[in-house]
């Protein structure tokens, strides 16, 4: 599954063309590998994304097509959530 399309289906950022921007700027990477919207998302995949003053790393747990809000967050596990290093 791609990337933009994984993280609005899990609720993750509210819309595609939000997460396709997030990962254009270059603020998520995937198993540590920076990642565009298209790179291809996979179950045990370990994301870190950086949302404006946090930094949040999940594990992929299942990819589905469709979920309902309340399945939304069984697609991914938080690993960490870490405030921004300030330089």
């Amino acid at each position: 599954m791609r990337l933009d399309k994984f993280l609005k289906i899990s609720r993750l950022i509210k819309r595609r063309t939000l997460a396709k921007e997030v990962a254009d700027q270059g603020r998520i990477s995937i198993n540590g590998a920076q990642s565009k919207a298209a790179s291809n998302v996979a179950v045990g995949d370990e994301l870190t994304i950086q949302f404006g003053q946090k930094v949040l790393t999940i594990e992929v747990k299942s990819l589905k097509e469709n979920v309902t809000k309340n399945e939304a967050a069984t697609l991914y596990e938080i690993k960490k959530e870490e405030p921004v290093n300030q330089s």
